[in-house]
């Protein structure tokens, strides 16, 4: 399934909180800068301090070990992080398909990681993350970098992703527009407390 379940869940900045992410389904999650966003999806990917209780399906995060965790809820982070010299050097398995979707040729697995731009950058590490699979998407602004042309294609891809995989997602962005098109679900961030609107 995929659906990840928060029990009295709060991290850095955030009072507790209870809420569910449905298998398939896109929440937005919004707020002023500095509000916590990305602090709590790193907390839900067991990065940061947190505490409460984060359920995926059955499985409880202190039964798994950080890395197996981050396995099934899996962050594409604001600034992604690539430690070699080339891009395919950062992938166990690759989806070509996916390279497909965001115009992006085969052969940018070649590519030096120095001479990317930074939608070259985010959309790679889009694909990266998609490769393993997670059941859980935790995404911190997947588009700021790019045009709209790229927007649409990463929007189209993660719509089309959920929906075939039954993959949760759960996306920050500061785009009300963006909300509207993407999410049956926005969250927003007031003052330390997380609001739902339906």
């Amino acid at each position: 399934m995929g659906s990840l379940t928060l029990k009295q869940f709060h991290s850095p900045l955030l009072e507790p909180f209870d809420l569910r992410l449905n298998a398939g389904e896109c929440t937005t999650l919004s707020g002023p800068s500095g509000s916590g966003k990305s602090r709590l999806l790193r907390a839900l990917a067991d990065l940061d301090p947190h505490q409460g209780e984060a359920w995926l399906d059955n499985r409880e995060m202190t039964t798994l070990s950080g890395p197996e965790w981050r396995h099934q809820v899996g962050l594409l982070p604001a600034e992604s992080a690539w430690w070699k010299e080339r891009v395919g050097d950062h992938f166990q398995q690759l989806d070509k398909a996916l390279l497909a979707t965001l115009d992006l040729p085969a052969g940018s697995m070649q590519w030096e990681i120095s001479r990317l731009s930074s939608g070259e950058r985010q959309r790679l590490s889009l694909i990266r993350l998609l490769c393993n699979k997670p059941q859980v998407l935790l995404l911190d602004e997947p588009t700021a970098n790019l045009d709209a042309a790229n927007i649409n294609k990463v929007e189209h891809l993660i719509g089309q992703w959920r929906r075939t995989h039954n993959t949760a997602v759960l996306w920050v962005t500061h785009d009300p527009d963006q909300q509207v098109r993407v999410g049956e679900h926005i969250w927003h961030i007031d003052t330390g407390r997380l609001q739902v609107h339906e």
